[in-house]
């Protein structure tokens, strides 16, 4: 099992938990990485389970998961590896999926324990739809594993990770999110502060820090589905399914703010499906690992950006349109090409499919690479097996997940 191994390497890199938190040496993110794919190669000739995804294979070979919900915390990988969430705290259970208020939330519903200030690892009690009255605000070292239930945050204002750090969202459905109110909403026991109208996302990230999302299924909100922007950096967005939606993913806030010049992201083992549009991802400043993704749909374009950002492309399957004027995979938003042939934008072991194409730029070795390096690529040939269950798993009690 790649156990020991996480635990190992865990020990040797302890992470630093503030809200500037650059990977300094992105070599050992890569070493680490290869070090549990290796592992999870080895276990595919002897557990059925294994799949050669090596966040899934590190917990879902455990028909004990729901005893040990807190070990999925030591299977992340990329630049959001060490996003623990609440894995050094109590189990929170979700009883009451009705009765959202923002000011003064009750115990058992889903807003009291997202604005705890202890670590804790959220669960539910049974299936259930939240529909949120504000935006669901966190604070930092908090899990929501929706596994072992039918979990949908949908209809009304969904989750701000706003100047927090080590979230880790998983198994949940988040679709149809609608922009908040100008309301009074709490963040903390002990502080809670006019918000104006938000944006409408599925996640907003917003100067956050080590973050984590796993096995989500997102669709249709009114502005992303997963945005980043304001400094956050050190996070993974991984396993997730994302459909029917038009500016799906946003990373820099605009082309001004170069305060997101350190930004770090590995989008891994994704799956782009039906009814995509744009911006998977759409990015700006910082350095981005976009690797082993199945990208099924898009009408524009699939990986855009401005204001000179690094996107290191590696082992991703790119499904192009059929019409002739949208088989670029990669779009530079409102640039002369005098300014972006200098951005460093590569493909590294994509497959082109149905006469999609991308248009590098830059340096082909670049030390910007290495800083936009996070885990090593699988080939593109498997992505189709190590994307087959993005989105939510549908785990039930009692069996393997």
């Amino acid at each position: 099992m790649a156990m020991p191994i996480f635990l190992l390497l865990l020990g040797l890199i302890a992470p630093t938990f503030t809200l500037s938190s650059e990977v300094q040496d992105p070599k050992l993110v890569v070493q680490h990485v290869h070090r549990s794919i290796n592992e999870s190669r080895r276990n595919m000739g002897f557990l059925s389970c294994g799949t050669g995804n090596p966040i899934d294979d590190c917990w879902r070979c455990d028909k004990g998961w729901e005893k040990n919900r807190q070990r999925l915390a030591d299977c992340a990988i990329g630049f959001g590896k060490h996003a623990i969430g609440g894995r050094d705290g109590k189990i929170y259970v979700v009883t009451d999926s009705k009765n959202d208020d923002p000011v003064n939330p009750k115990p058992g519903t889903l807003r009291y324990g997202v604005i705890q200030n202890e670590p804790l690892w959220i669960i539910f009690a049974h299936d259930m739809t939240i529909k949120l009255k504000e935006e669901l605000m966190m604070n930092s070292f908090k899990t929501i594993d929706g596994r072992g239930a039918d979990v949908h945050i949908a209809g009304g204002p969904c989750i701000t990770i706003q100047y927090v750090t080590n979230i880790i969202i998983h198994g949940v459905n988040i679709h149809d999110c609608k922009q908040g109110g100008n309301a009074d909403v709490r963040d903390s026991p002990d502080h809670y502060g006019w918000r104006t109208i938000s944006d409408g996302d599925g996640i907003s990230i917003f100067g956050g820090s080590h973050v984590w999302v796993d096995h989500c299924s997102l669709a249709n909100c009114h502005d992303g589905l997963i945005d980043a922007i304001h400094g956050s950096t050190a996070i993974t967005i991984s396993n997730n399914y994302m459909t029917h939606h038009d500016k799906v993913m946003l990373l820099g806030h605009s082309d001004s703010l170069t305060q997101d010049k350190n930004m770090q992201v590995t989008i891994a083992f994704n799956h782009f499906g039906e009814g995509l549009v744009q911006r998977m991802p759409r990015c700006r400043h910082g350095y981005f690992h976009v690797v082993n993704n199945d990208y099924t749909h898009w009408e524009m374009y699939a990986i855009g950006g401005s204001a000179s950002p690094t996107i290191n492309s590696q082992g991703n399957r790119f499904l192009a349109p059929n019409r002739h004027e949208n088989k670029e995979v990669t779009k530079r938003e409102e640039t002369p090409e005098d300014e972006w042939k200098s951005w460093n934008w590569r493909s590294e072991g994509d497959l082109m499919l149905n006469g999609a194409y991308f248009t590098p730029s830059g340096a082909g070795a670049s030390k910007s690479y290495a800083r936009a390096s996070s885990l090593s690529a699988r080939p593109s040939s498997i992505v189709g097996s190590i994307t087959a269950n993005a989105g939510v798993l549908g785990c039930r009690r009692g069996s393997r997940c």
